[in-house]
């Protein structure tokens, strides 16, 4: 893997237009709410979406104190924005999940959806989040399931060349990987977490299907289907719920969490102080970069010019 691994930038993208409004697919949208609210801590303090796009499911973490949506795209944040940037719970966060701009132990809560399948190094995401996630809390991952059904049956017709069986992660497209369960257990225990609870989410992800079966009922069919999860994992998505690490560099560094600080240097991990003139200074004369916050928006997908 190099170095700096490759970011899928949905930058300038009508994401949400042309994938879920209008589009046919409040089947998918529901059951993943289902399988959140049984997975997700109903409050807490801190909170962070890793990937969360124009805020789809903002309207689920309204028991949390604060909430920052976070996403390397900052037009999607914008959308997000103008429709939750009333709340004073919400900050609008745009950076590198491979170098996240927060101080150690922050987060109670931290939730994936429908992101996971961008990574092209999820251990190395794994062990970023493990570094903000606060001792005590939950990490709620979604991901995209190799060894579903279809897959399953393609393979055995061999109307694809890639095996739903090995562990290793397929990449279908550039930057769009499949995970097999066990491969994903195995990178969350590297990474110190606990992963526990596991729901098999959007059986009926099948369009004949869902043009033909009232949404209400599959939602229901669905909603019953998640507990298999935690025998077997067949479906196209797969929700886990971790317990975040209680030894490394997370639990010796909650202090940091718990100061008047919030936003580190991605690139030094510097804590940083508060916005002056819309720059957040790093205090590292080594590094001495500094970050735009422009009209709410906290930028950090590079340094100020």
């Amino acid at each position: 893997m190099a170095d700096k691994p490759p970011v899928c930038d949905y930058e300038g993208s009508d994401y949400r237009t042309r994938f879920w409004e209008g589009q046919g697919r409040g089947y998918e949208d529901q059951v993943e709410r289902v399988a959140l609210r049984r997975l997700l801590p109903p409050t807490g303090r801190t909170l962070i979406e890793i990937g969360a796009g124009f805020g789809r499911l903002a309207d689920e973490y309204l028991g949390y104190e604060t909430v920052v949506l976070f996403d390397y795209s900052r037009s999607l944040l914008r959308e997000a924005q103008a429709v939750w940037g009333h709340d004073p719970r919400f900050l609008f966060v745009a950076g590198n999940w491979y170098q996240m701009p927060f101080v150690s132990g922050l987060f109670d809560t931290m939730v994936q959806v429908r992101t996971l399948h961008h990574a092209a190094d999820a251990p190395a995401l794994f062990a970023q989040l493990a570094r903000i996630a606060r001792p005590g809390g939950r990490y709620v991952l979604e991901f995209a399931n190799k060894q579903n059904v279809k897959a399953i049956g393609r393979y055995w017709l061999r109307r694809q060349s890639w095996s739903p069986f090995t562990l290793s992660p397929v990449e279908f497209v550039a930057l769009n990987f499949d995970f097999h369960p066990r491969w994903i257990r195995q990178q969350l225990h590297a990474a110190r977490f606990s992963p526990g609870r596991t729901l098999a989410v959007s059986y009926f992800r099948f369009a004949p299907l869902k043009r033909l079966l009232p949404t209400r009922l599959l939602v229901a069919l669905d909603g019953m289907m998640q507990h298999t999860g935690r025998i077997a994992q067949l479906s196209p998505s797969v929700f886990v719920v971790s317990a975040h690490p209680t030894i490394g560099e997370t639990a010796v560094s909650d202090a940091t969490a718990v100061s008047n600080t919030f936003f580190a240097c991605p690139l030094c991990q510097s804590p940083l102080g508060s916005a002056v003139n819309g720059r957040l200074h790093c205090p590292n004369s080594v590094c001495a970069r500094q970050w735009q916050v422009d009209n709410g928006l906290y930028d950090f997908k590079e340094p100020f010019a």
